[in-house]
């Protein structure tokens, strides 16, 4: 991985939280992260089909908050876009269909060099979030596309679970549990740490520094270890 110490990513669990709008529940997070100095910010809209309807709804709510929004998918060229962009977000729906749209349009390592070496702040929210980790190994998605790798932008070097659910002691659901499906992903070789994300929280990582945001706990899955409970405020220095 290169240089970390211009990253600057806000990675958000989820767009809509139960009883309000589109980001309302973290649009302070994403004033106070991407200050005063920012103008536009860069919106891919790939994790979706209606990338028109998308980015309105994203328009409208960054234009609400004081930035002018353009979308990927209406200019000439999405390689200078994400070259010339001040900020990025990237918005959530399929992470299978975000990723594999990334990689064909020769996007993941341009993304990868503005976020860590020049410093463009990264905003992501559930897809957006999953891309930003190691690999999208731990998503929620179904595979309604194949990208060329499950390999994801690594601009932590961690994976995360958002929307993370926990386990409803009254329900008759003989399925997996979400904790079953992140400890099956520590039964392979080589599986990163998961930070599982409850809807209504974030990660702030700021260059070499990482810290829990939001409304709700975290829970920290590392293989060979028993789950832990994080508060917010809890420092997360120590995956990166």
């Amino acid at each position: 991985m290169a240089s970390p110490m211009k990253r600057r990513l806000l990675l958000i669990s989820n767009s809509t939280l139960h009883g309000s709008g589109y980001l309302d529940h973290c649009q302070d997070n994403i004033k106070n992260f991407l200050g005063s100095k920012i103008e536009r910010v860069l919106f891919i809209p790939y994790a979706l089909a209606d990338r028109d309807g998308y980015a309105a709804v994203a328009r409208k709510k960054f234009e609400s908050l004081g930035y002018k929004l353009d979308s990927i998918h209406e200019q000439p060229n999405a390689v200078d876009a994400a070259n010339n962009a001040q900020a990025i977000f990237v918005g959530g729906g399929n992470t299978f269909r975000l990723l594999k749209t990334l990689y064909d349009e020769k996007l993941v390592p341009i993304i990868n060099r503005r976020v860590l070496q020049d410093g463009v702040p990264y905003i992501g929210s559930s897809a957006g979030t999953n891309v930003a980790t190691a690999s999208i190994n731990t998503t929620n998605d179904m595979p309604i596309v194949y990208p060329p790798s499950f390999t994801a932008l690594q601009l932590v070097p961690f994976n995360i679970n958002p929307h993370y659910l926990d386990a409803d002691p009254n329900s008759k659901h003989m399925g997996e549990t979400r904790e079953k499906r992140i400890m099956e992903f520590h039964e392979e070789e080589d599986s990163k740490p998961v930070l599982a994300l409850r809807e209504g929280c974030m990660l702030l990582v700021e260059g070499d520094t990482s810290v829990l945001q939001g409304k709700t706990k975290a829970r920290l899955f590392q293989k060979g270890k028993e789950p832990t409970e994080h508060d917010i405020g809890s420092d997360f220095t120590f995956l990166l």
